[in-house]
Order: structure tokens, then sequence, then C-alpha cells
């Protein structure tokens, strides 16, 4: 297989690219809903059950988010190993999330919950930049328990 040279275009597109997975990190982890709406498009539909969460148009899911975020005080998204692939105003990309979560105990100590996927997302180019159109959370693994009184709601 032969690799050609990037056009500027396309640089371009990946660093707006990754730079917008970065910003959806940062606005989960910083709980900052309003940026959390700069990464998605208004009529995107997110998919997080395979790990136990919601799927359903952004709106919905973002309201979601915010309860079921709420009771950890430290959230780290880590992601790694994005793979890109640009067609035109349209990309696509897989993404391996690392997230580990952490609520106190009772005690104050705290426990963590630890939660390994893939996020499959399709993206559109928009008069605002790049904007996840379509996410799909594919299931790695979870390791840790949530303690019976902390329940995930779902919607």
């Amino acid at each position: 297989m032969t690799q050609r040279d990037l056009s500027i275009r396309e640089i371009s597109d990946r660093i707006h690219i990754h730079d917008l997975l970065i910003r959806y990190t940062r606005a989960i982890d910083t709980k900052d809903w309003a940026l959390l709406d700069t990464c998605f498009t208004p009529d995107a539909h997110l998919d997080y059950t395979a790990t136990g969460g919601t799927a359903g148009a952004y709106p919905e899911v973002r309201a979601w988010l915010e309860k079921a975020l709420a009771p950890f005080p430290i959230t780290v998204h880590y992601i790694t190993n994005s793979a890109v692939e640009l067609d035109g105003d349209r990309a696509r990309a897989r993404t391996l999330v690392y997230n580990p979560m952490f609520f106190a105990n009772p005690d104050r100590s705290l426990h963590d919950f630890t939660v390994g996927a893939t996020y499959v997302d399709e993206l559109v180019w928009t008069d605002q930049g790049w904007r996840i159109a379509r996410r799909v959370e594919e299931a790695g693994f979870v390791q840790g328990t949530l303690p019976p009184a902390l329940e995930i709601p779902q919607k």
C-alpha cells in the first residue's frame, strides 16, 4: 500500500476533529453542559446503552448525562487511538475511551468504577466546524461496581 501526502484541508480536518473529541471529554469531566453543546449537532443521535446508559436524541441524552454524572465528583475520560476516515464534509471515527469515575462513600473514601469502551462517531462539517452527528458507544469492559444506593437513571 502506498501512502500519499495529506492535503492542507485533510490535516486541518484531522486536527479539528481531534480537538472536538478532546473538547467532549473536557465538557463531560468538568460538567460544562454548554461546552458539550458545541460537540454535537442539535439533532445528533447518541447511544450509550452498551455500558448501561441510554440512547436517543441529543437533548434527551444531554439531560440524562447531567443526572447520571451528578453523583461523580471526579470523572476522567482518556481517549486514544482515534482512527478517522474523512469523506469531504463527513467523517467517521473510532476512538478508544478509558473512563475511571469516582464517588464518595459515606466515610468520605473514594470508590472507583471504570468503563473501557469505543466511541463510534459519524461527524459532519457545519458552519460552526466539525460536530458529532451520531455516537454509538461499544462496550469493552466495566471494572468495579456501583453501590446499591447509586443507580444510574434511565432518562
